[in-house]
């Protein structure tokens, strides 16, 4: 049996199956049946090496961990967090680095409602550091404007900074758009649901591939049923 936190596991997961992953832990986080992490065993299991199989950009809002929120354990996901969800040249590197050096199978790009990165931004704030970063929240304000479509969640700033930031990592990364492109990883795009816990997985680009068996929920039991 090959262990879960191993090269020869993420070598074998399939990047539609990752992004199952993930839907089915936010589906156990909002239905309060949590996995039983062992932190004492995970530490035992990653001590000589990691192998997350997802990388995940999200905001550093404290109601926004990516562990918790998709019901993940030590050494299973990258989380790379920031205000407002941004792209620049050091997340760039570390999502290549997770991707092409580590072998994680899906990126994905996780906005959330009640954005304090994005009232600011609304609000026009200048201050130190602040201002270039609110900047670049800007574009999604405009885009949200313009947009007619219904989303799950009413904030469709959340949902065009999520696009724009995944825009911005496939125009800007060679390396992450030749993978997608040869289906090495998957992408996708969520924005969570600060009052309920629950993800919109509204932008899913990750391709099903033959051989993926759709995931069964050891918690509830129940088949996974996906659009």
């Amino acid at each position: 049996m090959i262990k879960k936190h191993s090269k020869e596991y993420l070598e074998t997961l399939t990047p539609y199956r990752a992004y199952e992953m993930l839907l089915q832990g936010n589906g156990r986080f909002i239905n309060n049946l949590k996995s039983d992490h062992d932190h004492l065993e995970l530490i035992d299991q990653t001590r000589e090496g990691q192998y997350p199989f997802a990388v995940i950009l999200s905001c550093m809002d404290s109601r926004t961990s990516v562990e918790l929120i998709f019901d993940q354990g030590l050494g299973d996901l990258f989380s790379i967090r920031v205000a407002g969800n941004i792209v620049n040249n050091d997340i760039l590197a570390s999502i290549e680095y997770a991707v092409k050096y580590v072998g994680s199978k899906v990126l994905m790009v996780l906005g959330h409602t009640e954005c304090g990165a994005i009232r600011s931004a609304k609000q026009g704030i200048t201050d130190g550091h602040l201002t270039d970063l609110l900047n670049r929240i800007q574009p999604s304000i405009t885009k949200a404007m313009l947009d007619d479509k219904e989303y799950l969640f009413e904030d469709k700033v959340a949902y065009a900074n999520v696009e724009n930031s995944l825009e911005e990592i496939l125009t800007r990364s060679k390396i992450v758009k030749d993978m997608f492109e040869n289906k090495q990883i998957g992408i996708v795009g969520g924005v969570y649901n600060v009052e309920n816990g629950q993800v919109d997985f509204f932008k899913n680009l990750t391709k099903k591939m033959k051989g993926d068996k759709q995931l069964v929920d050891t918690q509830s039991k129940k088949e996974l049923t996906l659009d």
